[in-house]
């Protein structure tokens, strides 16, 4: 079993110390193995300065007494390590009698996975986690918000959208680094190391984690790519399969950082933003950009606007480029998902986003 100085070095490398010692961390610690290394590991490679490393649980409030317990815990491993912890509940309707239950992931096949419970959803709880964690970093003043997703985590999250179907943004996974908020960065300092690794540090450690054991559940789409998936392609095709799945990611990444490059130039010279509402495509400036550039524009052209893109499927993407690239025998108007009209007139595509009105009735 590797030495615990092997896990915190290779934390130094990703992550180097001297980049955030003089600033304050705030670690999403949920108290299972991923996370808990991330608090040891940080707490011990820290170097001396003017920054704190605070801890931030979330409770769910969807497991009852087992929810309870893992706060429980990862304060009590903060007292342990002197270090400040940031607490906080979800509260559902009807929480005082009743706990929700977290339905199972949407499939690619079907749409749904069978039900596993009712609300709050995935997404629901996720955001509810998010929110937490901001509100907590405004409270600490933190810099930096560090989350212990592991390359597992990036293998299994390759793997989930090449089943539900991706392109090359997707193939590149989880950012290492992201703006959470303005002024607060999202690091994932692990992304690079297994869950194996992870658990070999605890255990030398001594230290304990929590367990949730809905991770077990199959029924959950996840879940069934970790307890399943993987470990059959480990077995069959390449017993370093994780590691694979996340050098593929890497190189995504690379090659998507070369299309924003593209992307920016466009948009600099092809898109208008009227409003918050409204924008407009000079075409001509498309020149002979590919339909897949073509799409990375509208699709960085939602994300300046905040319109949603949910609903906007591989097709629809692909309708509205070549809306865009074809110029039409005459003016042509189509309807996207959120309310989004596109109108090409001549060499001008206009966006517009369509607000309904009040009903005046209420």
């Amino acid at each position: 079993m590797a030495h615990p100085l092997v896990f915190e070095q290779r934390l130094i490398q990703a992550w180097p110390p001297e980049r955030w010692q003089d600033v304050t961390v705030l670690v999403a610690v949920s108290g299972g193995p991923d996370s808990v290394a991330l608090l040891r590991a940080l707490a011990a490679v820290r170097a001396p300065g003017g920054g704190q490393l605070v801890a931030a649980h979330f409770n769910h409030a969807v497991r009852g007494a087992l929810a309870q317990a893992d706060q429980d815990f990862v304060v009590d491993v903060c007292d342990r390590l002197g270090l400040r912890c940031e607490v906080g509940r979800a509260a559902w309707p009807g929480d005082a009698g009743c706990r929700p239950r977290l339905p199972a992931d949407r499939s690619s096949a079907d749409g749904a996975d069978p039900s596993v419970g009712d609300a709050p959803s995935e997404a629901v709880l996720r955001a509810a986690r998010y929110r937490f964690l901001c509100q907590a970093a405004q409270r600490v003043g933190a810099r930096y918000v560090a989350m212990g997703h592991t390359a597992d985590d990036q293998a299994e999250t390759v793997l989930q959208r090449i089943l539900r179907g991706t392109g090359i943004a997707g193939l590149a996974g989880m950012p290492r680094h992201r703006q959470l908020m303005t002024g607060v960065a999202l690091v994932r300092p692990l992304l690079d190391i297994s869950r194996r690794q992870v658990l070999d540090y605890l255990e030398t450690l001594g230290q304990q984690a929590r367990e949730d054991h809905s991770n077990g559940d199959v029924r959950y789409t996840r879940n069934r790519i970790r307890r399943q998936l993987l470990p059959h392609l480990a077995a069959r095709y390449n017993a370093d399969v994780v590691m694979a799945v996340t050098r593929l990611s890497g190189l995504a990444r690379d090659v998507q950082d070369v299309v924003a490059g593209v992307v920016d130039d466009l948009q600099e010279r092809a898109v208008q933003v009227e409003s918050p509402d409204a924008a407009h495509i000079d075409c001509r400036e498309l020149g002979s950009a590919s339909q897949y550039l073509v799409r990375e524009l509208l699709m960085a052209v939602w994300r300046l606007q905040e319109w949603p893109q949910q609903a906007m499927g591989f097709r629809r993407w692909d309708e509205l480029a070549d809306l865009a690239s074809t110029p039409p025998r005459g003016p042509l108007k189509k309807m996207f998902p959120g309310a989004i009209a596109a109108q090409r007139a001549g060499a001008r595509l206009t966006l517009r986003r369509l607000r309904r009105r009040p009903s005046g009735d209420c």
